[in-house]
């Protein structure tokens, strides 16, 4: 029998309320492991996770540096990187889902899209849905590309995300990842994922007003300069 070869990423800063059932939560006969980076958390975080079962690493602040942390600590056995929020709202039950046609050789990259399921009501604010249309029909005007969602639950081979060269290190880290999927001729699916209300505290994306905008400016800013830069 043959030992499972995805590993689980989750970046994580001060939710020490919804990491613990996050991690408990998951498949462990299906993943080779879950990985929380502790991204400055201090609030316990880290110490929850790992007892929960996680294996725990830190990085600098910064969703991107997290994810590219994660990615770099994942066990050398590991084909299948997937990526997901450690709030509660990414529904972990969708994971076999999301990794299957890349176990299965159809595809490279799967995202995992809350536009094409199902959203608890409150869980996304009309800007964050406006958002996601925005730079999906930008992205089909400029690469030719179809995306309906930026969503955090997402799947990569490992041996293409490494061909990246991934730079973005803040929440331009999920776009970044799609446009280069893109230039690089990945084979890219959407599946639809169900999406809920985060289990506590409060969104460092969209928790308020202000950090709404200043990630939809950084957002903007990583599409025009990544979608015009040579892969």
């Amino acid at each position: 029998m043959s030992l499972p070869k995805i590993s689980v990423i989750i970046p994580a800063l001060n939710e020490c309320e919804s990491i613990g059932p996050v991690v408990g939560s998951m498949p462990w006969r299906e993943i080779a492991e879950c990985i929380v980076v502790d991204n400055g958390s201090i609030d316990g975080t880290g110490e929850i996770a790992a007892a929960a079962g996680a294996r725990v690493v830190t990085s600098p602040r910064g969703y991107g540096a997290a994810c590219k942390a994660g990615s770099e600590a994942a066990v050398a056995t590991s084909t299948v990187l997937v990526f997901m929020d450690g709030d509660g709202s990414d529904a972990i039950a969708d994971l076999p889902r999301l990794v299957a046609p890349i176990e299965a050789g159809e595809v490279d990259f799967v995202i995992g899209s809350r536009m094409r399921g199902r959203i608890e009501p409150g869980a996304m604010l009309p800007s964050q849905r406006f958002a996601g249309r925005f730079v999906g029909l930008l992205l089909r005007l400029l690469l030719g590309v179809r995306y309906t969602d930026m969503g955090p639950f997402r799947a990569i081979r490992r041996s293409c995300l490494e061909q990246f060269n991934m730079s973005e290190m803040t929440y331009g880290w999920n776009l970044e990842m799609q446009v280069k999927a893109a230039k690089h001729g990945l084979r890219i699916r959407e599946i639809a994922t169900d999406y809920r209300r985060r289990r506590a505290g409060a969104s460092k994306v969209s928790g308020n007003l202000l950090a709404t905008w200043k990630t939809g400016v950084r957002i903007l800013a990583v599409l025009l300069r990544t979608a015009g830069r040579s892969s």
